[in-house]
C-alpha cells in the first residue's frame, strides 16, 4: 500500500517507500557532486560514458523486461541517434544544427527506426524475431560502411560540432557531458517510472505475461509492440546523439553486436523490468568495460611478477574482453536468472517456470 504521507509528491513518487526515496536521493546527490570532488578528467570522462551504457540499458528495458520481446540488434537505434547528429552537425554536409534540438530529433529519427523495423517483423515470436532484430543489427554497420560518400565509410564522421551552453563551450571537457548525461538520465527514469504504471505500460506486461490473453482483453498486442520499439529505439537515439556530441567523431565500428550484447547483459544482470535494477547492471557493467577490464592486463602482469608465473607475465586479457562478458552472462543465467534487483512479477514467473520444469522432469 501507497504511504499517505507521501501522496503528494511529484513526478510518481508516491510510489516509493520513504527509505527508497532517501536512498535514491542520497545516490543521486553523490553522483552529483562528482566532479566536484574527483577532478581526474580521465576519471569523469570514463564516468560520463558509462552514461550512454545506462541510457542503452533503460531503452532496451521497455522491449525485453517491460513486453518481453528479445532484441539482440539494439546497438543500431544507437548508430541512427549517433549518425543522425553527425550528418546534421558537422561538415560533412556543410549543415550545424545545435545540438539541444537534435536531441529530440536524433530521438525522434531513432523512434522512426524502431517503428520501420518493428512494423513488419512483430508478428514474429521468440527466437524468430531476435534473428531479424540480429540481421538489423549486423547489416546497419555495413551499410555504414559502405555509404562513404554520406557516412566517411570505415573513417567515419569527424569534426562534429560540440554543444554551446549560454556562451559557453564544451569542447572535449567531459564535466558538462558528464551533467548532460546525468540529467538525461534523470528526466528518463521520471518517464519511464510513470509509463510503467500507465495504461500503456500495464498493457505491455500484459504482452508480455500472455499475448494470446492480452490480445482476448482488448490490448491490440501490434500496437503495443510497435510502441515498445519505438520508445525503446527513443532513448538509444538520445544516447547516441550526447555519444557524437562529446567525441565529436563516429564510425561504424563502435555500433556492432558486441554492444548490443553488451547492454543486453546489463539489463539482464540487473534485473529484467526493474528501474533500479537495470540502473544497477548497467553501473556494474560500465565499471568493467571502462575501469576494471583496461586495468586487469596490467594487475595479471603485476601478479605474475610476483608469482613467478610466465602466462600471467605475458597474458593481454583486453582480446578475452567479451569472453569475460560472455561468462557473466552464462553465470547470470544459470545462478540468477531474475539478475540481481528483479521486479517481483519477473521474479515470480521465473520462479514458477523453474518449478513447471522440475515437476515436468
Amino acid at each position: 500500500m501507497l504511504n499517505r504521507r507521501n501522496a503528494a509528491l511529484p513526478f510518481g513518487l508516491a510510489r516509493y517507500t520513504l527509505g527508497q526515496i532517501l536512498t535514491g536521493g542520497a545516490i543521486f546527490l553523490g553522483v552529483i557532486l562528482l566532479p566536484l570532488v574527483d577532478h581526474n578528467s580521465s576519471h569523469i570522462s570514463a564516468v560520463a560514458d558509462a552514461g550512454y551504457i545506462l541510457l542503452l540499458a533503460l531503452g532496451l528495458n521497455v522491449v525485453v523486461g517491460y513486453t518481453g520481446l528479445l532484441v539482440l540488434g539494439y546497438a543500431a537505434f544507437f548508430a541512427a541517434g549517433a549518425y543522425s547528429y553527425a550528418l546534421l552537425a558537422s561538415p560533412q554536409f556543410n549543415i550545424h544544427t545545435s545540438f539541444w534540438p537534435m536531441l529530440v530529433v536524433s530521438a525522434l529519427i531513432a523512434a522512426f527506426f524502431g517503428v520501420l523495423l518493428g512494423a513488419p517483423t512483430l508478428r514474429l515470436r521468440g527466437d524468430y524475431l531476435a534473428i531479424v532484430t540480429l540481421g538489423f543489427g549486423q547489416i546497419v554497420p555495413d551499410v555504414l560502411l559502405n555509404l562513404d560518400k554520406y557516412t566517411g565509410g570505415p573513417n567515419g564522421i569527424s569534426a562534429i560540432d560540440q554543444p554551446v551552453l549560454f556562451g559557453y563551450h564544451f569542447a572535449f571537457n567531459p564535466t558538462p557531458y558528464y551533467y548532460v548525461y546525468l540529467v538525461v538520465i534523470a528526466l528518463s527514469l521520471i518517464v519511464l517510472s510513470n509509463l510503467r504504471h500507465s495504461r500503456l505500460g500495464r498493457a505491455w506486461m500484459a504482452v508480455r505475461e500472455d499475448e494470446l490473453a492480452a490480445a482476448h482483453m482488448g490490448i491490440n498486442t501490434t500496437t503495443t509492440k510497435l510502441l515498445a520499439f519505438s520508445f525503446s529505439a527513443a532513448f538509444a537515439g538520445l544516447a547516441g546523439c550526447i555519444y557524437a556530441a562529446k567525441l565529436a567523431l563516429v564510425i561504424p565500428n563502435s555500433f556492432e553486436f558486441q554492444l548490443s550484447v553488451l547492454i543486453l547483459l546489463a539489463v539482464v544482470l540487473g534485473g529484467l523490468g526493474n528501474l533500479a535494477g537495470v540502473l544497477l547492471g548497467g553501473a556494474i557493467i560500465a565499471l568493467l568495460n571502462f575501469f576494471v577490464l583496461p586495468q586487469a592486463s596490467n594487475l595479471a602482469h603485476a601478479a605474475g611478477d610476483k608469482l613467478h608465473i610466465a602466462a600471467l607475465q605475458s597474458v593481454d586479457l583486453t582480446n578475452y574482453r567479451f569472453l569475460i562478458f560472455g561468462i557473466i552472462l552464462v553465470a547470470v543465467m544459470l545462478f540468477r536468472p531474475e539478475g540481481l534487483l528483479p521486479s517481483a512479477t519477473v521474479r515470480a514467473e521465473l520462479h514458477e517456470a523453474v518449478e513447471k520444469e522440475g515437476v515436468a522432469v
